[in-house]
């Protein structure tokens, strides 16, 4: 199985080799855009530039989710030409996709050469003090599919990548996060943002509905500050590639914590159905609003290189 896997990945790789201009062929830098984050790849120099949908690569899986371009995109960050590979629109589990091949484009960068991999996502607030529009520094992460078995890494062990046992305690590079607030404050005294960056822990859930509010809790409480559907996979098999991982959400709702309303409150028995639906859904999650606030943020993305095979994007 591995062995096939492997195959697969050197037939992508064959036929990107014939494709990418050589100039572009070795990006040190792999990005992952994020739900309405796509607007990253406007930070991609207009020369030299080259993209291929995810549908003209050999075995790479599509994407279908709204917002998601579903395009590789090579090309140089501006000011130090620093290359780069985008994926402008991720693949998730829950689009019908095994959770092993949601690995296959972090392999395949592997392959192109990336030492680095920078994943965006859009993610709900579970943390009370974060606010629509704040941006979080991973450091940690909750992997409930996981640990109940869907593992990217299941089944035999692909060893022309990575360890059977792969450690997770060490998967965001601190080097990279203290980086990232060092730019930050930087840019935040030079611009007067209002946007706050924040560091803490995502949770990964399959969706594609969105969380109950007792789910929110629960996860509150096992000490997420964030949850969404995505980057896990991303991240278990960057690590086990021995790829510098830095991760950013951008928190895009703020989830429902508190219970909702009860059929038996006293003061509700007179209310119309109109002013029960409403009660109801307030405050609840809505994909164009994620998108839109997605979008918003990509505007507002900076670039910055200060040392050798390092890019940030804050």
């Amino acid at each position: 199985m591995e062995n096939a896997t492997s195959q697969r990945i050197a037939e992508a790789l064959h036929y990107l080799q014939a494709k990418v201009p050589p100039k572009l062929q070795q990006p040190i830098i792999g990005i992952i855009c994020g739900s309405g984050l796509n607007g990253l790849a406007e930070a991609v120099l207009p020369e030299p530039r080259f993209e291929t949908l995810y549908t003209d690569i050999p075995h790479f899986p599509p994407s279908t989710v709204q917002g998601h371009a579903g395009k590789l995109l090579f090309g140089v960050f501006e000011p130090d030409a620093l290359p780069v590979v985008l994926m402008v629109g991720r693949i998730h589990f829950y689009e019908g996709h095994s959770i092993q091949s949601i690995t296959f484009p972090v392999r395949l960068m592997k392959r192109l050469g990336v030492d680095t991999i920078i994943v965006t996502n859009a993610a709900g607030g579970l943390n009370e003090d974060y606010a629509v529009g704040d941006l979080m520094v991973l450091n940690d992460h909750i992997n409930l599919a996981g640990l109940a078995g869907i593992h990217p890494l299941r089944g035999p062990n692909a060893d022309d990548f990575g360890v059977r046992f792969p450690a997770l305690s060490d998967a965001y590079d601190l080097d990279l996060r203290r980086l990232v607030h060092h730019l930050w404050k930087e840019l935040d005294r030079d611009a007067g943002s209002t946007r706050r960056l924040r560091e803490g822990t995502y949770a990964f859930v399959g969706g594609p509905s969105y969380e109950t509010r007792a789910e929110c809790r629960i996860l509150r409480r096992l000490g997420a500050d964030v949850v969404g559907m995505s980057t896990v996979p991303e991240i278990i098999a960057a690590r086990h590639c021995n790829m510098r991982v830095l991760a950013i959400s951008l928190v895009t709702n703020n989830a429902l914590l508190e219970a909702g309303p009860r059929g038996d409150d006293v003061q509700i028995q007179g209310s119309s159905r109109q002013d029960l639906t409403k009660a109801i859904q307030e405050g609840r999650a809505n994909h164009d609003e994620v998108i839109d606030a997605g979008k918003k943020a990509a505007r507002e993305v900076q670039v910055s290189r200060t040392a050798p095979n390092q890019g940030i994007i804050i």
